[in-house]
């Protein structure tokens, strides 16, 4: 068994898709869109067998995104180096994205950084 992808809901679902493609070298298909619930979707993939569907309809509730919550917490992507994740975290960084935790080793043993992307959900870069 695997889980097949995983799905979030985002106001700007262009954006959101290109934040992915641009910093984590997502693939994107072409977006899919219900003319009767104006509901639009990306499958993202970023390598054969891990994808990530961004979505987008009318009406939604954007609720804070508290860190410290129930719920889904994070996407963390490995990066394959403690380079690239320096890297990465400096270039976000940069650019403007809020860096939570800089890169360091946790108590448990990943070498990883902690950003939040362009619309409040937290992002792990790890070896």
């Amino acid at each position: 068994m695997k889980i097949e992808h995983i799905a979030m809901y985002v106001n700007d679902l262009e954006s959101a898709r290109d934040f992915f493609v641009k910093y984590f070298g997502a693939k994107s298909n072409n977006c899919y869109h219900n003319l009767k619930t104006d509901f639009r979707s990306y499958f993202l993939s970023f390598d054969e067998r891990t994808r990530l569907e961004i979505m987008n309809k009318p009406q939604m509730i954007d609720i804070a995104k508290d860190i410290n919550r129930t719920g889904y917490a994070h996407i963390a992507f490995s990066l394959g180096s403690a380079e690239k994740v320096d890297q990465l975290t400096a270039k976000l960084k940069s650019d403007g994205y809020e860096v939570i935790s800089e890169p360091r080793i946790t108590g448990d043993g990943y070498y990883e950084s902690c950003i939040i992307d362009l619309e409040g959900n937290q992002i792990e870069l790890t070896l």
